[in-house]
């Protein structure tokens, strides 16, 4: 449910109110009091200041949110641009941009398998420059952005739903100073941007969206094994770009199918061997390469 979720997301932000710094700052607020509600249910205020007090997380914390805020404003921007296919590419390419930060920051070390996807996806960036006439930089952003906050993530000490509820904190007087500067400056933008009763149902349910799939998903992790999770992810990008080609009759011809082709090609090739290598270590069985 939280990749499918994620996966029809689109249709939710298309609808939103303003342009995307105006959607943004909505998504960011409304994120935070629904979070903040939440965790005062679940009583974990002193777990929040816990996590707060450990040396180091909140720069951590800083600057997961800094790389948070630039994916999600990156994928309003794309979805309201008529760009979901470029949106789901990106989450396409995520998988092997996290490889690649695994082993250039972290040292660990890639199989045989897990290089030949990587060399597929970096095959099929070239074949879609080529195409397009220039670097698909929506993509490439929104898999950047994600793959390093998702090391950022994997380093601080902190549990995923406290994680998100301090990031989106740091962000949240930055989001409502955004929202009134824009109020105040421009005359479709900010609170003037919202249309009618049925916009602040809009605003208000932004949180929900944001946060739901990410409750769901820590929930899920914990029970399932992670090569399941990892093969799962692949549902949110498959639902995102027959969005943007059934829904919203994107173009999708010439290159940009051999690109899409090679990369998916490296895909099948990252879980094959991601799923034989969990198999492999279930079974006690040591693997040589």
């Amino acid at each position: 449910m939280a990749y499918v979720l994620w996966g029809v997301s689109p249709i939710f932000w298309r609808w939103g109110q303003g342009g995307a710094a105006d959607i943004l700052a909505f998504r960011i607020v409304s994120t935070v009091v629904f979070l903040l509600i939440v965790q005062v249910f679940r009583d974990r205020a002193v777990s929040l200041r816990r996590a707060a007090a450990i040396p180091g997380v909140p720069r951590l914390m800083l600057f997961a949110a800094v790389l948070l805020s630039i994916n999600w404003l990156g994928f309003i921007w794309a979805v309201n641009h008529d760009h979901v296919m470029a949106a789901s590419l990106g989450y396409f390419l995520t998988p092997l941009v996290s490889v690649l930060l695994g082993v250039f920051t972290l040292g660990e070390k890639l199989r045989s398998g897990q290089w030949v996807a990587v060399g597929f996806g970096a095959a099929g960036v070239v074949v879609l420059s080529a195409d397009l006439g220039g670097l698909p930089w929506i993509s490439l952003l929104l898999a950047g952005s994600f793959g390093l906050y998702g090391l950022l993530r994997k380093t601080a000490p902190v549990e995923s739903l406290d994680g998100l509820t301090l990031e989106v904190s740091l962000m949240g007087p930055l989001a409502a100073a955004a929202l009134v500067y824009l109020s105040v400056t421009g005359t479709d933008t900010g609170v003037s941007a919202v249309d009618g009763g049925w916009g602040w149902v809009w605003v208000l349910s932004a949180g929900v969206v944001t946060s739901t799939p990410l409750l769901l998903f820590a929930n899920a992790a914990r029970q399932i094994p992670l090569w399941l999770v990892g093969m799962l992810q692949y549902v949110t990008p498959t639902l995102q770009f027959l969005l943007g080609v059934l829904a919203y009759d994107e173009d999708w011809s010439g290159g940009q199918i051999v690109g899409y082709v090679v990369i998916w090609s490296g895909l099948v090739v990252f879980s094959a061997e991601a799923v034989r290598h969990a198999r492999q270590t279930r079974h006690g069985r040591r693997v040589v390469y």
